[in-house]
C-alpha cells in the first residue's frame, strides 16, 4: 500500500499524545489495548490499511505508533499483501526516530524484519491459545517490563517465528516454544510476539478461523476458548498497568524531543 495520505502538520509537543494505530487486518483491532491507552490519557488515530485505509506519509505530528497483527505473513511480497508495503515503511521511520512503538504479534515480525532481523515458518508449528511467558533478566532494568509479574498471562495465536532478533535488539521476555517473543530496539521501541489486546469474541473468531492452529494446539476449539475467556482477567491485571506506562513513555519522550 502506497502511503499517500499527509499526517498533521508539526508536532504536538502540548496537550493530549497523538498515537498512529495501524490496524493490519480486521481480525485484530485494538480492543482493549485502545481503552487502555485513551483511559491513559492518549488519542488515538486509527488507520485500518486492509479496509483500503491510508497510512500518513511521515510521522510528524505523531507522539507513538501501535502496530497490531493480522492473519498475513511478514514474509509475504508485495504482490501477495500489498498493505503491508506501507506498514514496514512506518515502522522503519518509527526505527529511524526511536519513536515510542508497541508493535504486536504480525506488527513484531514486521518489525524484526525491518530492523535486521529474521522472521521463518514457525519450527515447532503454530502456538496458539492461552499461554504464559517468562521476563529475560534484561526485563529488571526495562522500564515498561519491570513491574510485570515474572511469567505474565498472554494469548498466543501465530503460525510464524521470529528467528532473529533486530540488529542491537534487547530480548525482554521467552516461551517454552519460541525464545523471541519480547524485544527492544533503542529506548523505545518495542515488539511482542503476543498478544495483550484482544477480548474473548476476539479469540473466539479466530478460533473458528484458524482450523490449523487450533489442530496443533492440544485443545479443541471450546477448550481454547474457554481457557482464553478465564485467561482474560490476568491478562487485564498485567498490561492495562503496562499500557499506562506505555503512555508516559510518550509523554516522556516527547518533553525529551521538546
Amino acid at each position: 500500500m502506497a502511503i499517500n495520505a499527509p499526517g498533521p502538520t508539526g508536532t504536538n509537543l502540548v496537550g493530549v499524545k497523538r498515537l498512529l494505530v495501524v490496524v493490519v487486518h480486521e481480525t485484530d483491532p485494538s480492543a482493549r489495548l485502545g481503552a487502555w491507552l485513551r483511559d491513559a490519557g492518549l488519542e488515538l488515530d486509527e488507520r485500518h490499511v486492509d479496509a483500503g485505509g491510508s497510512l500518513p506519509a511521515t510521522l510528524d505530528g505523531f507522539d507513538g505508533l501501535v502496530v497490531l497483527g493480522g492473519p498475513q505473513s511478514a514474509m509475504d511480497d508485495k504482490a501477495t499483501s500489498p498493505e503491508l508495503v506501507g506498514v514496514r515503511a512506518v515502522l522503519r521511520q518509527a526505527l529511524d526516530a526511536d519513536l515510542p512503538t508497541l508493535a504486536i504479534c504480525l506488527g513484531a515480525q514486521l518489525l524484526a524484519e525491518v530492523g535486521g532481523g529474521k522472521v521463518r515458518k514457525g519450527i515447532d508449528g503454530p502456538e496458539v491459545g492461552a499461554l504464559l511467558v517468562a521476563k529475560r533478566d534484561a526485563a529488571d532494568t526495562d522500564p515498561l517490563f519491570r513491574p510485570l509479574p515474572l511469567t505474565p498471562d498472554v494469548l498466543q495465536f501465530h503460525h510464524d517465528e521470529i528467528s532473529e532478533l533486530p540488529t542491537g535488539a534487547t530480548l525482554l521476555a521467552s516461551s517454552p516454544m519460541y525464545a523471541n517473543q519480547a524485544f527492544r530496539v533503542g529506548r523505545h521501541v518495542y515488539g511482542m510476539q503476543f498478544h495483550i489486546e484482544t477480548t474473548p469474541e476476539i479469540v473466539h473468531e479466530w478460533a473458528e478461523r484458524d482450523v490449523v492452529g487450533v489442530a496443533a494446539s492440544p485443545y479443541d476449539r471450546e477448550t481454547i476458548c474457554l481457557l482464553s475467556d478465564a485467561a482474560h482477567p490476568h491478562i487485564e491485571e498485567a498490561w492495562r498497568p503496562f499500557a499506562g506506562r506505555f503512555a508516559e513513555l510518550v509523554r516522556a519522550r516527547t518533553q525529551q524531543a521538546a
